[in-house]
């Protein structure tokens, strides 16, 4: 690989922005989301884009979203904050002497993708908070790698944006600039007498080991050398029987999810009393009691924490855990995220520190984490030549983490990306297209 340019590029207004130079404080979802850059990977075949294009597209899908043009740093009181500042967007541009038909495998890149996203800073105050690497190929294919700072955006949001993008790219002049939400204050927005009815301090954030609402405290780390990460796809076909075995009527997130959770229940070899639980995200935006337009471009997610003990996760049929993990997403309702929103006001008249939960080589056994890009456009992004053959994050850091991410190959297919310990891979990769009757020894 070659790096042929690096340049900050900062996006043009044809009037200036209305938040141009502003100090926008973290609200209580931005300091909840995790203190790092999330890196993910697309691919296209040739014809691609030119970078000329894409660069041209960038600029333009920033404007609205200026956050992304700014910088985290701190303020007298130690604290982070998003600066307005228009320092710019890092883009990065590389050729890489090879064809990429020959490093795509079975709608996944081959070997490590480490190399084709900015490189993660070691330091957040300052940095570019969205990275942008373009990699060119033999025969005109590309990768784009993305890497952007979690307190910015959500999912929803980097969503959003990417869409934005790809349209900016591919409709060039007539491009028109969408309007998104910029309110971050109008997600947290207390009671004028705060009342946080929840355990906040160690639900959302790092958790005190008296904690009784988790089955254990996140403070295990394991080595990232004994961590792997798995990729299994599931055909449509899959998905549908494993439906049927519902018995109801439920989303592909909620079936895929209470499978990969018996699986690596069994894969773990948890012992048959023992409580594991998985932290849901889940989008508040339309919950609050004062809604948020989904076009809101920040953080405003929340987790649900199913939990049961390993015997009812193996033992229950299908449906009942999926019924498990729908009792616990609703219990994140109206009343729950005003106590987190007031909770986030108590915290900051005490001028209280939050940290969030789990950070890099985290390991979660017996618990899980999922996040589901199941609702994204990220599996059909076209920038004008053609949706991307290959979307994917690159390795997980925190064993336990699961993605769930629509296929780019197959309509109606999954991909799930996962980090286990090494102990415990070849059980799960040897189970996971299972629909047999799991054992009932526990």
């Amino acid at each position: 690989m070659e790096i042929t340019g690096s340049a900050m590029l900062k996006p043009v207004y044809t009037a200036p922005h209305p938040l141009a130079g502003e100090k926008v404080p973290l609200t209580v979802f931005d300091r909840a989301a995790l203190d790092m850059f999330v890196p993910m990977v697309l691919a296209y075949p040739a014809p691609a884009p030119s970078n000329a294009a894409l660069k041209e597209g960038l600029l333009r899908a920033v404007a609205p979203s200026p956050h992304l043009a700014g910088r985290l740093p701190v303020d007298s009181r130690g604290r982070r904050f998003i600066h307005v500042n228009d320092e710019g967007v890092l883009v990065i541009e590389a050729t890489v002497a090879a064809d990429l038909a020959d490093v795509l495998v079975g709608g996944r890149m081959a070997g490590s993708v480490d190399d084709l996203y900015p490189k993660i800073p070691e330091e957040n105050v300052g940095a570019a908070l969205l990275q942008v690497k373009l990699n060119r190929y033999k025969y005109r294919g590309l990768v784009i790698g993305v890497s952007y700072h979690h307190h910015t955006a959500d999912g929803v949001a980097m969503d959003a944006f990417l869409t934005t993008w790809a349209r900016a790219v591919r409709e060039g002049n007539g491009f028109t600039v969408p309007s998104f939400f910029l309110g971050r204050e109008a997600t947290a927005v207390p009671r004028s007498t705060p009342k946080p009815a929840f355990d906040h301090r160690s639900i959302e954030f790092k958790a005190r080991e008296d904690n009784s609402n988790s089955s254990k405290s996140y403070d295990a780390v394991l080595s990232m050398y004994k961590m792997k990460n798995l990729a299994v796809h599931f055909p449509a076909e899959f998905i549908a029987d494993l439906k049927a075995r519902v018995g109801f009527r439920c989303s592909t997130f909620q079936c895929l999810l209470a499978h990969a959770w018996k699986k690596l229940t069994v894969a773990r070899g948890l012992k048959s009393e023992e409580f594991t639980q998985v932290k849901v995200a889940v989008n508040c935006r339309g919950k609050a009691s004062s809604p948020v337009p989904t076009e809101f471009f920040g953080n405003m997610v929340l987790w649900a924490f199913p939990r049961l003990q390993a015997r009812d996760v193996l033992s229950w049929s299908y449906g009942r855990v999926v019924g498990a993990i729908r009792d616990a997403v609703g219990r994140v309702d109206e009343e729950y995220i005003q106590s987190f929103v007031d909770f986030g006001a108590v915290a900051d008249a005490n001028g209280e520190e939050l940290q969030a939960t789990a950070g890099a080589g985290t390991m979660l056994c017996p618990d899980i984490e999922v996040d589901s890009w199941l609702g994204f456009k990220i599996n059909r992004l076209d920038f004008g030549t053609g949706t991307n053959t290959v979307f994917l994050p690159p390795d997980l850091p925190i064993e336990g983490l699961l993605v769930f991410v629509p296929s780019c190959t197959e309509m109606g297919a999954v991909d799930l990306v996962l980090a286990v310990a090494e102990d415990h891979a070849a059980a799960f990769e040897n189970t996971c297209y299972s629909l047999d009757h799991l054992p009932a020894r526990m």
